[in-house]
């Protein structure tokens, strides 16, 4: 999963964007809210994560402007704790909010739950035939044993499975499990797709010559 990190703190920022990817996630970052609303209205991110005090652009502007046209998953991080400031974001768009300072843990969570529910997934295990794909603790089993994935190739297999009987195409595969700065020309997707197949069964993920994959159209 791809996630927009708008931080104004350089610190802070360095912080987020180092968990999110050791967490698992393809991770871009804005240090002010012109470039970050750039970057959100470009691209179709899983989640943001929106510091409301920022430069240039604000994030209560940032979060109308983005609502205009997307809607992109939002996680306020923020030091304003007031219930007037809480409310406000909540009706403003925001998907959630959490009051700096914050646990790493708490904000992979919400994180979670929010890019779960944005794909109609409300519980935390996926079930596919003797597959279950464990959002919560990134684990994937089959027939009740621990397969092991890299974390890239779980985010392939948590990818499709969130969009379980749809086609899934190349350019959106890469779009959500790739950053910026990795080369999406590579043929990665075909390695962890090959990967993927040899771990789970050939016929867990399907090709449809022209389009993408997809896992259990039936």
């Amino acid at each position: 999963m791809r996630v927009l990190v708008i931080e104004d703190e350089t610190e802070l920022l360095g912080v987020l964007v180092q968990a999110l990817r050791e967490e698992g996630y393809a991770v871009d970052a804005a240090a002010d809210g012109e470039e970050g609303l750039f970057r959100a209205q470009s691209w179709n991110y899983d989640a943001l994560v929106l510091d409301l005090m920022l430069p240039k652009i604000d994030g209560w502007q940032l979060l109308e402007t983005l609502r205009r046209d997307k809607k992109t998953p939002v996680l306020v991080l923020t030091a304003r704790d007031a219930l007037d400031d809480r409310v406000r974001g909540l009706d403003g768009g925001a998907d959630d909010y959490l009051v700096k300072p914050f646990q790493l843990a708490e904000l992979f969570a919400r994180l979670r739950a929010l890019i779960r529910r944005s794909n109609g997934q409300a519980n935390s295990a996926i079930e596919i035939g003797d597959v279950v794909i464990d959002v919560r603790s990134r684990s994937v089993s089959q027939n009740g044993k621990a397969v092991a994935l890299t974390a890239r190739e779980y985010g392939l297999v948590e990818l499709l499975a969130l969009h379980r009987g749809e086609v899934v195409t190349r350019t959106q595969m890469y779009d959500h499990l790739f950053d910026e700065n990795e080369d999406s020309l590579s043929n990665l997707l075909d390695v962890h797709v090959s990967n993927i197949r040899r771990k789970l069964g050939k016929d867990f993920i399907e090709t449809r010559r022209g389009l993408g994959y997809i896992i259990d159209a039936s």
